[in-house]
């Protein structure tokens, strides 16, 4: 049986000094061994070694840039080859990205690209004991001007040249990430010892047939040593309690086996059923029975189509499971650190964890980062997070020759392999807004006919994908409109990004468009306050002092943000408020957003946040920040993508309730919607009846007494139904005559599991209340987020990792939307 050794042991990382400016690195760093982790990164490294200081924090990033344009060689020691084998491979799960390897000084290969894995035959090099390995890294600068200096300019979003390397793209900084350039062996490296034969990949294709049998087709493709060459072989197949054995005849390096499962149980995304999976193994035997190899996964039976089908809006993007459309209720995921060997599977569980618990049930992969870690696709598979998997391409034009060109074909064809017996992934995707590029963004005109990646979007992904995983859906990218006979990004037609929202318009601009697919919108706030408070030194923190603006990458980031308010809010007389108003104004943005989109259901099929996680301490657009705290976005998401949703919405001038409903049982409800006065007095109430069947939206128009407003600066409408809220305000908040926030706040402990809880009643009406629990303590989670009360109404915040409760504490970490009196 193959066995598998780690080297994860007795690594040294060493600096090599020819490209790096004198002063940069610390002294005495030329030349010295440093202690080095596999799988890991330089940085993290120069870090373990106190060498480098955190460039996470203040702006040490800067003085950081050095490590990125150096060469770096890690080394370590091959173990002696096991007599009883015929074969030893030297196996790398991944290489970032530039490297040369050697053994005993003998060059085994040179690699490029960080999204493949490498194998090298090192069976007589480690035959008579221990053996020196080395790789030497070059920095992946160099090999990106030198691939640029041949192929030519081509048009990029950033000014780092990503789009020349087959590597991370994110780490040459985003508007949202930091620029740290890393290397090293950042995934497994292990020796492998066989005879005979070994699976080299196995491809699980998973379809059900109408009568409801599960079929796995399984497509192994074998490697063979010389005495292994004419030997018959046979493979054993099981899924669940089911078994198929088939003959390999000696020479053939490819076979087939199907295993049939009658009355399969199938796997559902989240709140659509059960997410049944089902146990595959294949084994690997020589003729008299002997184990030679194996390899094991699970799977799930279900069915996944794109219904692309024109209509009288133009033409949908639905994901259909199992015969079911969908409303993809979704997240953008980038690489959650910066430096991704440190992502663990234990943070993997965690993060996608919080997004199933905020309702999400599809989470895009994004192109500008990575393939992630098999421990990501199984989480996803058994909390039913469906997966949209971009091709690794993002915001830049692409040069389709060599070297690249085939190094994107085997990364394409390996990573298809490796992912495709996930049934979370839903869909393959080209690209990320590429070919929007070129059409809407003058790139065009810039490449004067050279190459830019469509050869690859339109027909090197789809060949690969029909050929390796043709059960799954592919798309061209995002936005795609599904031909040319239409602008990219057309909302009418396939997938659309929003982001002339934040870049230029206020979000208000969301309701004056249905897209069918609404893959990207977002809008930015800062971090938690405890995360700026450990990232940055600076004291008093400001929104424009340099640290912050540091942690602040999007061009005229700030900008927006202040331009963000200035419709609504004063503008912001101190950091607290200004940090509140900022967080607030992201979550009322995407809320306004979803709401118009969802009520539009089926006509809109999706909305997929940008984004959910960040990967260091930033302002941005994500809801989890970059130390894992919540912002209040995140709890404004888990209302949004409930499977029942209330809101007020606008439908040709007429105010209508609507009720969003994607469970699969009716909603059948009466909401209470009342005409209130700003001092909370009831001016006109009704009843009105919804009835929205499963998956779909019911909408009733409200009467005149309720909509018959006197003054919109003293009045606004509340809709409430089966525990749920919608407010409409008809008038901005920096014009509504609020009245001084007015509320008790107590602090009890719950003496079953010590949890703080605090409850705030009202005496008044209180908008948009906020209880940020990290301004309590560090540690601390609250379990909710914004609420809006009114008189005599009150709310309740449990929250965890505070160990002094008190309620002044309380009282101070409370904000609100006020005309700016002082709280009681």
């Amino acid at each position: 049986m193959k066995v598998c050794t780690p080297l994860s042991q007795g690594w040294t990382l060493r600096l090599n000094t020819d490209r790096v400016t004198p002063g940069e690195a610390p002294p005495g760093l030329a030349g010295t061994d440093v202690p080095a982790q596999v799988p890991g990164s330089v940085h993290t490294d120069l870090m373990a070694a106190g060498l480098l200081a955190d460039p996470f924090l203040d702006r040490n990033e800067t003085a950081a840039a050095w490590v990125g344009l150096a060469d770096w060689t890690y080394a370590a020691e091959l173990p002696r080859r096991t007599g009883t084998f015929e074969r030893a491979d030297l196996v790398f799960d991944g290489l970032d990205t530039v490297a040369a390897v050697r053994v005993g000084g003998r060059l085994l290969g040179r690699t490029r690209n960080m999204h493949r894995s490498y194998r090298f035959d090192v069976t007589d090099l480690v035959a008579d004991g221990p053996a020196p390995l080395e790789v030497a890294f070059t920095s992946a600068y160099t090999e990106a001007e030198d691939v640029r200096a041949t192929l030519g300019e081509r048009p990029n979003s950033y000014p780092e040249p990503f789009n020349y390397i087959r590597k991370m793209a994110c780490s040459f900084g985003w508007d949202w990430g930091p620029t740290l350039v890393t290397a090293g062996v950042w995934r497994e490296a292990r020796i492998e010892q066989w005879s005979t034969a070994r699976l080299a990949a196995v491809r699980p294709q998973v379809s059900v047939e109408p009568d409801g049998t599960g079929v796995v087709e399984i497509v192994v493709e074998l490697d063979r040593t010389a005495t292994g060459r004419d030997r018959a072989l046979r493979l054993v197949a099981t899924v669940g309690d089911t078994s198929r054995e088939i003959a390999v005849d000696p020479g053939a390096d490819t076979a087939t086996v199907t295993v049939r499962v009658p009355d399969a149980a199938l796997w559902w995304p989240r709140g659509y059923g059960d997410q049944t999976l089902h146990g595959c193994a294949v084994a690997l035997c020589d003729g008299g029975g002997q184990a030679l190899d194996s390899w094991e996964r699970r799977l799930g039976f279900r069915t996944v189509e794109l219904d692309t089908s024109a209509d009288a809006h133009g033409s949908a993007f639905t994901l259909v499971v199992n015969g079911t459309p969908l409303f993809a209720r979704g997240v953008n995921w980038i690489p959650d650190d910066v430096l991704p060997s440190r992502v663990t599977a234990g943070r993997y569980r965690a993060r996608l964890t919080q997004a199933a618990e905020a309702g999400v049930d599809l989470v895009r992969v994004w192109g500008g980062g990575i393939y992630e870690d098999r421990a990501f696709y199984d989480v996803c598979d058994e909390l039913g997070l469906m997966v949209w998997q971009d091709f690794l391409f993002a915001c830049a034009a692409y040069p389709e020759e060599q070297p690249l060109r085939s190094e994107i074909e085997a990364e394409a064809r390996e990573n298809v392999a490796r992912l495709m017996p996930h049934p979370s992934l839903v869909l393959w995707n080209g690209n990320n807004e590429n070919l929007w590029g070129f059409a809407d963004w003058e790139w065009e005109q810039a490449l004067t006919g050279d190459s830019w990646g469509e050869g690859y979007y339109l027909g090197l992904l789809p060949r690969v994908v029909a050929q390796t995983d043709p059960t799954r859906p592919y798309w061209a990218g995002s936005p795609w409109s599904g031909s040319w006979d239409h602008t990219p990004n057309d909302p009418d037609h396939g997938t659309a990004h929003s982001w002339e929202v934040w870049n230029r318009r206020d979000y208000s601009d969301y309701l004056t468009t249905v897209p069918r697919f609404v893959a990207e919108f977002g809008w930015q706030a800062p971090p938690a306050y405890a995360t700026l408070e450990r990232a940055l030194s600076e004291r008093p923190l400001t929104a424009e002092s340099p640290g912050m603006l540091h942690h602040q990458k999007a061009e005229d980031g700030n900008g927006k943000l202040n331009r963000g308010l200035a419709p609504y809010f004063a503008a912001p007389s101190d950091f607290d408020t200004w940090h509140y108003l900022t967080q607030l104004n992201q979550a009322r943005a995407v809320a306004a957003g979803v709401e118009h989109w969802r009520s539009h259901w089926p006509r809109c099929a999706g909305t997929v946040l940008w984004q959910l996680n960040d990967c260091w301490p930033v302002t941005s657009w994500a809801a989890i920040d970059g130390d894992a705290r919540l912002k209040p976005l995140y709890f404004e998401m888990r209302r949004l993508y409930a499977d029942r949703l209330l809101t007020i919405q606008d439908r040709d001038g007429e105010l209508v309730v609507a009720g969003c409903n994607q469970a699969a049982a009716t909603w059948d409800t009466h909401a209470t919607v009342r005409r209130v006065a700003a001092d909370g007095t009831v001016l006109a109430s009704v009843e009105v009846p919804l009835e929205a069947e499963g998956r779909s939206v019911a909408l009733e128009g409200l009467p005149d007494p309720v909509t018959a407003f006197g003054d919109p600066r003293r009045e606004f409408l509340v809709a409430d139904a089966d525990g749920l809220r919608a407010v409409h305000f008809a008038c901005p908040d920096r014009e509504f005559a609020y009245p001084a926030a007015s509320y008790d706040v107590s602090v009890t402990e719950d003496a079953r599991d010590g949890t703080a809880v605090v409850t705030v009643t009202a005496a008044g009406l209180v908008r948009d209340l906020l209880l940020q629990a990290d301004r309590l303590a560090a540690d601390a989670r609250a379990d909710g987020g914004r609420v809006t009360l009114l008189p005599g109404e009150r709310a309740t915040w449990r929250v965890t990792g505070w160990p002094r409760p008190d309620e002044e504490a309380a009282r101070a970490a409370l904000f609100c939307v006020d005309s700016g009196a002082e709280r009681e």
